[in-house]
């Protein structure tokens, strides 16, 4: 959730980009993409309301993002790690599980308390399967909201810990911004294009020397005309 498709300088259909990337990954690290892409990646797809106000809660969402990101663990490891009681952290597993964005890990070192891992790197849901019932738009903006806050944090942490990192990244981090004239399937195939290069991207690179956790947004969505200027 890095690099908006949207910008304040326009030329002829194209404004100016400016940088790169943000600090940190999305797909492992919080959960959703708005279109539906091609398999990239492993994914969770949410085609029901209830599932969607499930993974909605911030506090879910926290649990499956650290799920993702840093494997496998109990309800207590989770608890101590979001200052929470390992009774509401059970509670709100229990929750994912039951939408399938969880499961049982196949190695339970302890019969006193299961431990739990995501069950794909991503979540995805259509808003057009959403739209027509108040609820789902209720949902679905729930988690555009989730989504924004997300962004807007990592963005303050880079920020504030710029001085922490090599030089390097400051050359290469950043956000970019780029307004284009596209159709609906143009759009869809650039966002599954975008999937594809990022999963590239990381399979060729995971195993380097420098490598890091990166953050990568994208926002596509129509402008209105009256929304140009």
């Amino acid at each position: 959730m890095a690099g908006a498709v949207r910008g304040p300088e326009r030329c002829s259909g194209l404004t100016r980009t400016t940088k790169k990337i943000l600090q940190r990954d999305l797909c492992k690290q919080v959960f959703a993409v708005m279109l539906r892409p091609m398999d990239t990646w492993d994914r969770t797809r949410v085609t029901e309301v209830e599932a969607l106000r499930a993974i909605a809660h911030p506090l879910r969402a926290r649990l499956l993002g650290a799920l993702r990101h840093e494997g496998s663990a109990t309800a207590t490891e989770l608890g101590q790690r979001f200052g929470e009681s390992s009774g509401s952290t059970s509670y709100h597993l229990r929750q994912l599980e039951r939408y399938g964005f969880i499961v049982e890990d196949e190695e339970q070192p302890s019969k006193r308390e299961r431990r739990w891992r995501a069950a794909a790197k991503l979540t995805s849901w259509d808003d057009a399967d959403f739209v027509d019932q108040p609820e789902g738009r209720e949902a679905s903006d729930a988690m555009h909201d989730l989504q924004v806050r997300w962004l807007l944090k990592r963005d303050r942490q880079w920020r504030e810990r710029r001085l922490d990192w090599d030089r390097e990244w400051l050359g290469a981090a950043g956000t970019s911004d780029v307004e284009v004239r596209l159709t609906p399937a143009a759009t869809r195939r650039f966002v599954e294009r975008f999937l594809e290069l990022a999963a590239e991207a990381e399979r060729e690179t995971a195993a380097e020397p420098g490598a890091e956790i990166v953050s990568i947004h994208l926002q596509a969505v129509p402008v209105h005309p009256d929304d140009l200027v």
